[in-house]
């Protein structure tokens, strides 16, 4: 099929390009490629990543609705490869939604990823957790690397450097989650599930292959557009 000559020009009048800086340094592209084969393995996988990993608990609000739990810590991602992540990406940020009142036993919580150009917490936190609240489901909302409290001064809203730069969110992100899914066990929460929308999706369905542990019963949700 003939490239659409609107699609070229449409293409060329762009504000934010991706990718401006090219591939990313050889070293950094060759220690990707080496932790990816670390991570792809389910038990070195969860070996990167203690049970026990320090989460600080940043703020606490109770609203009409919900209530909302923020926390931080730093990204295994970035402890493991040193120089590799920008400063403004190696703390995790995360936002916790609960309902007033468990209406059972159980304590469901879904972490939701998000999807592309989904910056800060407010459209995951109106649009789909508030309304999971209803079936008495608690959400997780992590701060996607790059995007929102985690981007880089020097980057254009979502318009990433460097493909490097892609490697590097997958991988920050599920650690990422392991981490969260590790504190949500120890605290008293479950079942436990991954969801996204678009780039959060195909990040969710990466991290449920990752699942080896029984008590997390952990289910994704993967919507692809």
């Amino acid at each position: 099929m003939p490239v659409s000559r609107l699609d070229v020009i449409y293409r060329k009048i762009l504000l934010t390009k991706l990718f401006t800086k090219g591939w990313g340094s050889p070293e950094n592209l060759q220690r990707l490629f080496d932790i990816r084969q670390v991570i792809s393995n389910r038990e070195t996988c969860y070996k990167l990543v203690p049970k026990d990993y320090p989460i600080s608990i940043i703020n606490k609000t109770v609203h009409s609705d919900c209530r909302i739990i923020e926390g931080k810590f730093t990204s295994p991602f970035a402890v493991h490869l040193h120089g590799l992540v920008p400063d403004e990406v190696k703390e995790s940020y995360f936002q916790m939604v609960l309902p007033l009142k468990w209406p059972s036993a159980h304590k469901p919580i879904c972490i939701h990823l998000a999807g592309t150009g989904d910056h800060y917490f407010w459209r995951r936190r109106n649009v789909m957790a508030k309304p999971l609240l209803k079936a008495g489901i608690g959400a997780i909302i992590l701060e996607n690397p790059y995007y929102g409290i985690r981007k880089p001064t020097d980057q254009t809203r979502s318009s990433v450097h460097y493909v490097t730069d892609i490697f590097v969110m997958g991988g920050c992100l599920i650690l990422e989650c392991i981490v969260l899914l590790n504190w949500c066990e120890q605290v008293g929460f479950g079942p436990l599930g991954v969801t996204g929308i678009s780039m959060g999706g195909h990040v969710s369905m990466k991290h449920q292959i990752k699942i080896i542990y029984e008590p997390y019963h952990v289910y994704a949700k993967i919507i692809t557009m």
